[in-house]
């Protein structure tokens, strides 16, 4: 038994790896529950990229994203979360303005969506973004908020 659940379990980490690594082989993409941990660790912002195979702009977006070296290089100072099909959890705060496809949200290193990151240029689907130097932008703006966050000093109540 031992060794077909060690199979069934590569196959399906497997899997899962293989489809995130579509949107980055040189991006380091982690599950919904590791990212949030490893966030909270490393006191990182999350990405957390949500799609679907049957999904058309989701099937545009990926080959301008995987080869965004902007997008690459700023991936080290997140964690990248890659949340495709089945893998969206239900009833957790992912789907701030709905479940449209793709959408890309932003969580500060305690796991909380940063509803302030959108895409401003897609009216009702703040969340969605129609191609990579969007979301390379954004990334940037997280990053300097997130900067200022770290080296906020702590308040006498914190100490």
């Amino acid at each position: 038994m031992a060794p077909f659940f060690m199979f069934a379990t590569s196959s399906i980490l497997g899997t899962v790896a293989a489809a995130a690594e579509s949107w980055g082989r040189n991006i380091r993409w982690v599950s919904l529950k590791e990212g949030q941990k490893l966030a909270r660790e490393q006191k990182k912002p999350a990405m957390v990229v949500i799609t679907k195979t049957w999904c058309r702009a989701c099937k545009a977006l990926r080959p301008q994203f995987a080869s965004n070296k902007e997008i690459e290089k700023m991936s080290n100072d997140f964690i990248m979360i890659n949340l495709e099909d089945d893998d969206e959890p239900k009833g957790i705060d992912l789907q701030p303005d709905g479940t449209y496809y793709p959408r890309v949200v932003f969580l500060d290193h305690n796991g909380s969506v940063m509803r302030n990151v959108m895409y401003k240029k897609t009216g009702g689907y703040k969340y969605y973004y129609p191609h990579a130097t969007a979301i390379a932008h954004n990334m940037k703006e997280v990053l300097k908020v997130s900067s200022k966050q770290r080296k906020a000093p702590l308040s006498p109540k914190g100490m």
